[in-house]
């Protein structure tokens, strides 16, 4: 398995988000910082992943319509792809804004939709990227650079 990047993958794995799934909204990331921790990670590198997987989790629970996070984790890297279906963000730029929500209120009610998700995730990673469509989906990448055993 090769990543995007070229580098062999040591693990990879994959999760499927429902849209809508409050209840078992955290699980992947959940998973995924316990993988980590498994593999010996350092603790400020696990967060960072463990946040950006978190925040992309979230979005696709409040505002796709569903979809999933792939995780490669090399000796170099730990990078994140997240796909999910419809409805696709309009402005990726005010998307990008910290406050910035188009979460309706009942999912305000929950505690979610501050607008914090993307750019807390964009200050997680060492590289990241993202591109949607509107009525097709947004597909965010997000690479986190790491040393193993260091």
């Amino acid at each position: 398995m090769a990543t995007a990047g070229g580098e062999r993958a040591l693990m990879s794995v994959t999760y499927d988000v429902v849209a809508g799934d409050f209840v078992r909204g955290g699980e992947a990331a959940g998973k995924l910082k316990r993988v980590l921790q498994q593999l010996g990670l350092e603790p400020a590198i696990i967060r960072r992943a463990a946040i950006a997987a978190y925040e992309a989790e979230m979005n696709i629970v409040i505002h796709s319509y569903g979809g999933q996070i792939g995780v490669d984790i090399t000796c170099e890297s730990i990078e994140i792809q997240c796909d999910d279906c419809g409805p696709g963000i309009p402005d990726i730029d005010k998307a990008l804004e910290e406050g910035y929500s188009t979460a309706s209120d009942d999912v305000r009610e929950m505690g979610f939709g501050a607008g914090m998700g993307l750019p807390n995730i964009r200050r997680s990673a060492d590289e990241f990227s993202i591109a949607s469509t509107v009525g097709e989906g947004t597909r965010l990448q997000i690479k986190i650079l790491h040393k193993a055993g260091e």
